[in-house]
C-alpha cells in the first residue's frame, strides 16, 4: 500500500488484550505522531444478557477475529503491543497474518525507552 504524499500512515495495533493501558499509551503516542490507528474493538467479552460465551453458537468471537484480520489488512504497518515481550497464541497468528501480506511489524518491546 503506498502512502500519498502527505497522507496518515495507518497502523493496526494487536496484541494480548490484558495490555489495555498500554494499548491506550501507544495508540495516543502514535496518534499525535499523526497516525491513523486501528485498535481492538474490545478488551473484554461483553456481558450481553442471556449469551452463553462457552457455547457461542453466533460465532462472535470469530466475527470479532475477522475484523481484526480486516483491520491488518487495511494497515501499512502493524504494531505489536507487547510489554516484557510477552506475545500470545493469537497474536502470533496475527503477526504470521501480517508478515504473509507483506506489512512491516514492529514491537513495543523492542523500541528504545523514550
Amino acid at each position: 500500500m503506498d502512502l500519498v504524499e502527505g497522507e496518515a500512515k495507518v497502523v493496526t495495533l494487536c496484541g494480548s488484550t490484558r495490555f489495555e493501558a498500554e494499548f491506550a499509551e501507544v495508540n495516543q503516542r502514535l496518534t499525535l505522531d499523526g497516525c491513523v490507528v486501528l485498535s481492538l474493538g474490545m478488551f473484554r467479552l461483553p456481558d450481553l444478557p442471556g449469551y452463553d460465551w462457552t457455547v457461542d453458537g453466533s460465532d462472535l468471537k470469530g466475527r470479532l477475529g475477522r475484523v481484526h484480520l480486516q483491520k491488518i489488512r487495511m494497515a501499512d504497518e502493524v504494531y505489536i503491543v507487547d510489554p516484557g515481550g510477552y506475545v500470545g497464541e493469537s497474536t502470533r497468528r496475527e503477526i504470521a497474518y501480517a508478515q504473509s501480506l507483506g506489512k512491516p511489524v514492529r514491537y513495543l518491546s523492542r523500541e528504545a525507552p523514550a
